[in-house]
C-alpha cells in the first residue's frame, strides 16, 4: 500500500483567527504521529488572508518538541527569500532537536504576491534564477562542505550532529524536477497547486536523476487535495469549502476557507462557466469513503509512477480534517493487513 503523508498550509477558517490555524496545525500533527503517518509537511505563505504558515521552521520545531516518531519537514522553504547558510543553521537546529526527522523541503516561488517577495527579499527575482546555486550551496553547508576554491569553503554551518535533515526538492513544474534529477534529491510535485502534470513531471525526473551521497535511487512524492469521511456525501459537504475556494483563488482572492454551509451557496450561484469547472475539480479531487479515497490515492501514485502521497486536507471543521486524516490511516492499515 502506498504510503501517506500530510501536507499542512495552516489553512485560515472563516470565523476563526490566524494564531488558531497554527495551533490547529500543531495539534493535528500530534494526532498524526498517532495515527501511524510517516510524515507531516508545512507549507510557507506570506502576507495571506488564507494561510497562517508563514514560518514553517517555527511550527516544525512545536512539532518535534511535542512529537517523538514522525518527520517532520517544509514543504517547503521558499529558497530565493533566504541566503543558504541561514537556511542551514535552521535545518541543522531542527535536526538537533529531532534527529533524524526533520525533512528540508526546497522551493522556487515566492509563497506570495510580488511585492511582499520584495519586503522579505529586494533581489528574490534575481535569487530565483539562481536557485541550482543557491541548492548547491545548502547542501555544501549541510553535507560535506563547500569546494576548496567557493568564498565560503571555511565557514561551518552550526549546530552538527551525527545526521542531517533529508532534502527535498519541490515543484509545481517540470524545472523542480530537473533540479532534483540533477543533484540526485528527492522530488515532490504538487498537483493540488496545478491539477495536471505529475506523470511528466516525476517521469522526467526518473530519467534525469543521478545518484548522490543524498540518495542512490529516484524517491518521488505526489501532493494532492483529499477528504474521507463516513459516507460520499458527507465528505463532498465539507469538500465543498475547499472547491469555492479555489473559485476565489482563481480569481485573485486569496481568503479565509468559508464554512460548508456557505460554500455551498456561493457554489450553487455560480456562473455556469465557473459550476462546470467546480464540478471538474471534484470529480478529479479525492472525495469519499475512507477505503474509495485510498484505492483512488494508490491507483493514482502507480499510474503517476510516485512512491508516497502526501495528503492536503483544508477543511472548515478541525474535527472533520482529524476524521478525515484518521479515516484513511484506518483504510491503510485494513489494506496492508489484507
Amino acid at each position: 500500500m502506498i504510503p501517506l503523508a500530510i501536507l499542512d498550509q495552516s489553512s485560515i477558517a472563516e470565523g476563526r483567527s490566524p494564531a488558531e490555524a497554527i495551533r490547529e496545525t500543531i495539534a493535528l500533527a500530534e494526532a498524526a504521529e498517532a495515527m501511524g503517518y510517516g510524515r507531516y509537511w508545512l507549507a510557507e505563505h506570506h502576507n495571506s488572508g488564507a494561510h497562517a504558515g508563514a514560518a514553517p521552521e517555527i511550527v516544525m520545531a512545536a512539532i518535534a518538541a511535542r512529537t517523538s516518531r514522525i518527520r517532520i519537514g517544509s514543504a517547503g522553504i521558499m529558497l530565493p527569500h533566504y541566503a543558504p547558510l541561514k537556511v542551514a543553521e535552521v535545518a541543522r537546529c531542527l535536526e538537533a532537536i529531532a534527529p533524524g526527522r526533520i525533512d528540508l523541503g526546497l522551493g522556487r516561488a515566492p509563497g506570495t504576491d510580488g511585492r511582499t517577495a520584495f519586503a522579505l527579499n529586494p533581489n528574490a527575482r534575481e535569487e530565483a534564477e539562481r536557485f541550482p546555486h543557491r541548492v548547491a550551496e545548502l547542501m555544501g553547508f549541510l553535507g560535506d562542505g563547500l569546494p576548496a576554491d567557493h568564498p565560503w569553503a571555511r565557514i561551518v554551518a552550526n549546530p552538527r550532529g551525527p545526521t542531517r535533515p533529508e532534502v527535498w526538492i519541490l515543484g509545481s513544474s517540470l524545472y523542480g524536477a530537473q533540479v532534483a534529477a540533477h543533484f540526485g534529491l528527492a522530488y515532490a510535485f504538487a498537483q493540488f497547486i496545478t491539477d495536471a502534470g505529475a506523470a511528466e513531471a516525476i517521469g522526467l525526473y526518473r530519467e534525469r536523476f543521478r545518484p548522490s551521497a543524498w540518495s542512490a535511487a529516484p524517491r518521488a512524492a505526489v501532493a494532492v487535495f483529499a477528504l474521507a469521511a463516513a459516507t460520499q456525501d458527507e465528505a463532498r459537504y465539507h469538500a465543498a469549502s475547499r472547491l469555492i475556494w479555489r473559485v476565489w483563488r482563481d480569481r485573485g482572492l486569496y481568503a479565509p476557507l468559508p464554512r460548508p454551509e456557505r460554500a455551498a451557496a456561493e457554489i450553487a450561484a455560480l456562473p455556469a462557466e465557473e459550476r462546470a469547472a467546480v464540478e471538474r475539480l471534484e470529480a478529479e479531487s479525492f472525495i469519499g469513503t475512507g477505503p474509495d479515497v485510498l484505492a483512488r490515492l494508490a491507483a493514482f501514485a502507480r499510474a503517476c509512477g510516485a512512491d508516497e502521497v502526501a495528503v492536503l486536507t483544508p477543511c472548515h471543521d478541525p474535527a472533520a480534517r482529524r476524521a478525515s486524516f484518521a479515516a484513511l490511516a484506518k483504510a491503510s492499515r485494513l489494506a496492508r493487513a489484507a
